[in-house]
């Protein structure tokens, strides 16, 4: 085991990415032309990165499975996009965001990497507005901010509740403007399965064309990965079906570590499982905590009532309610961050006290947003003696023109009116905190390999904050990899063109055709969707909200079983030389069943509970979260060597010298 430089620069935190900036090698532009980058991924992160890599004057080439660079489940982020602006002038900074995302992470992210974040995320807003991305605005014109879970300040800039939509759209349009000129060529329709290393240094990627089924091999000066994160591992969790952690896993497997498997994301307000016939789940965005209030009955008898369709929630009188985040965490209330907001909804409903069919919901009430709201719209619209039904529908009112997009999907998904009756929600599967090891300069453990966005780990700890993944992503693409892909290039300026010819390119080519020939060739007797839901049920009921030893150890072995089952009895059908979906899949599927391990093996090391990793033997008598820092401040990072079973740990250790470590309190 080896001990890992992060090689934060030195000085003061305010000054290091100022004065790492001021002292990094620049590539000129002369010498850009002749620098090749590779981009998988072109979500915000990789979106960002190749538009702005291209617009510096690097030629560079995207790759993504989907049929357009817009398909990125970036589109699907809901609330909103954190910065440290403080346009409310209620006491934000770049230290109160700095601090709230380590505080969030409950003290598992590096400092140096967080404040960069913060420092920065005042010109993302700007990037974005000069894009024309239309974020939500007051009365008064100026950008408009709303809170989410964490915080005590707004900070939150939106665009209604699409959010990541609009942002996407900005780098979709900044990438195309350089597709126009030339300088980057888009790949859609194409997955990355190997990084190619040359000399030690990645130089290209081996992808399949998923129309022709051809493989191709694409050569560059330095290869980014910022194809997302891994929660699809769990079958069932918000992220689009098509999410995979496949180019990930690929470079990890070529010699990039993989850190904190175990910190995975379970989101709070989330449309609850209504059966075995879903293949994904439908997030409901964090930001209608501001408003919306979370309850359950207080009386099992009343809970049980609600379930069996003999009582409605409507019918509850206010004092019959639990409205148990307000109650347990008066200072913050509804906006708790995630983890705790999920560990409180399955605490409530493992006791009994689930209002849906299969107990596993809490209600997501806006009855009182509607009559506050309606009060104000009264007021300023000078209404005399107004009816509770008048003040409601001006509050409906003003909702809808907040929320409206939310409210109506929950509606076509669940044939309920979220008007008139309360939204059910419960925790599912979001983000993955875990990701490949990166150090300051977002590059992994293999030289001119790069990693951005939710595929690396480096910024949110064991937990992240609301609006903070499409801070990250965006800070990362717009304004980190431009200045340290330089400092990097510049050694390049004199390298010319890497040839795919070469024996490396050739290897890596045969090791993928190998892959995909043995899997059409098992002839098995089952779908790969089959071992994927069995992967999924595993991961849920044992690696999943709450992990105990007894279980993750049983995981590790199912998962280990399965793995060697799926390699005997999947069946493929079509051809391989062609557009074959199920051989897609299958490839993904063979890497989550890998993946699934490392997960359980990392939960099981990591003998303490923090964040999104909560292990039943580590918890205060509050059932709360506890930390053991004098053995687990560190990143846990693991190298491939042959078998997900018997992965070498490396530790990077965890210094805190801006802040004060302790226990982590929303009370």
């Amino acid at each position: 085991m080896s001990v890992l430089d992060s090689k934060i620069p030195k000085g003061p935190l305010a000054d290091k990415w100022t004065n790492y900036k001021n002292s990094i090698n620049l590539v000129n532009p002369a010498n850009k032309r002749n620098i090749d980058i590779i981009v998988v991924g072109t979500g915000l992160a990789g979106g960002s990165a190749a538009a702005t890599l291209a617009e510096l004057g690097y030629n560079v080439k995207t790759f993504c499975y989907q049929d357009s660079p817009r398909r990125a489940h970036s589109i699907a982020a809901q609330g909103g996009i954190n910065a440290s602006k403080n346009y409310q002038g209620d006491g934000d900074s770049d230290y109160r965001l700095f601090y709230d995302t380590v505080k969030g992470g409950d003290y598992r992210a590096r400092e140096g990497n967080v404040y960069r974040l913060a420092e920065v995320s005042g010109n993302i807003i700007d990037q974005c507005v000069a894009q024309g991305v239309p974020f939500a605005r007051d009365y008064g014109g100026q950008l408009d901010n709303r809170s989410f879970g964490g915080v005590l300040v707004s900070r939150t800039f939106y665009a209604k509740g699409q959010t990541g939509q609009q942002l996407l759209l900005g780098a979709y349009s900044a990438m195309n403007r350089q597709i126009n000129r030339g300088k980057i060529e888009s790949y859609t329709r194409h997955e990355m399965l190997d990084v190619v290393i040359v000399d030690g240094k990645a130089r290209g990627i081996i992808a399949r064309d998923l129309v022709s089924g051809k493989i191709e091999r694409h050569s560059a000066h330095a290869v980014v990965v910022a194809s997302g994160g891994y929660g699809n591992v769990f079958y069932l969790s918000t992220n689009a079906m098509g999410s995979n952690a496949t180019a990930a896993w690929k470079v990890h497997k070529k010699g990039a570590f993989f850190a904190n498997p175990c910190f995975t994301q379970i989101h709070p307000t989330c449309i609850p499982v209504s059966g075995d016939h879903q293949s994904k789940l439908t997030l409901m965005s964090e930001s209608l905590r501001n408003d919306g209030r979370i309850w359950v009955p207080k009386k099992l008898e009343d809970a049980k009532a609600i379930r069996e369709g003999r009582l409605k929630p409507t019918e509850l009188a206010e004092e019959d309610r639990d409205y148990y985040l307000e109650r347990r965490y008066p200072a913050f209330g509804n906006l708790v961050p995630r983890d705790v907001a999920s560990r409180a909804a399955k605490e409530r409903c493992d006791a009994g006290f689930g209002v849906n069919k299969t107990g596993e919901a809490v209600y997501l009430d806006f009855g009182s947003a509607f009559m506050r709201y309606g009060k104000e719209a009264v007021a300023t619209q000078k209404i005399e003696n107004a009816t509770d039904a008048q003040i409601k529908a001006l509050g409906q009112k003003v909702v809808e023109a907040k929320y409206g997009n939310l409210f109506q999907m929950y509606e076509k998904i669940v044939d309920e009116n979220p008007y008139e009756t309360p939204m059910k929600i419960y925790p599912a599967v979001h983000y993955t905190m875990g990701g490949l090891w990166v150090d300051y300069d977002l590059q992994t453990t293999i030289p001119g390999l790069y990693a951005a966005g939710e595929a690396n780990f480096s910024d949110h700890g064991a937990n992240r904050l609301g609006a903070s993944a499409l801070m990250q992503g965006l800070a990362d693409g717009y304004f980190v990899l431009p200045y340290t892909m330089g400092d990097y290039l510049a050694a390049d300026i004199r390298t010319g063109a890497i040839p795919t010819d070469s024996p490396e390119f050739e290897e890596a080519e045969n090791k993928v055709r190998g892959q995909l020939e043995k899997l059409m060739n098992t002839n098995g007797t089952k779908s790969v969707d089959h071992f994927h839901k069995r992967l999924g049920k595993i991961m849920w009921n044992k690696v999943g909200m709450s992990r105990n030893a007894t279980h993750l150890k049983e995981a590790i072995e199912e998962i280990r079983q399965l793995r060697e089952e799926f390699w005997k009895d999947v069946r493929i059908p079509g051809e391989m030389n062609g557009m074959n979906t199920e051989l897609e899949k299958a490839g993904r599927v063979a890497d989550f069943l890998e993946l699934g391990e490392l997960f359980a093996k990392d939960a099981l090391h990591r003998e303490e509970s923090c964040g999104g990793h909560f292990r039943e033997e580590y918890q205060t008598e509050e059932g709360e979260a506890l930390r053991d820092d004098e053995n687990f401040m560190y990143v846990a990072a693991w190298e491939y060597n042959g078998d997900p079973g018997t992965e070498v740990l490396h530790k990077e250790d965890l210094v805190y010298e801006n802040i004060e470590v302790k226990t982590r309190s929303y009370k």
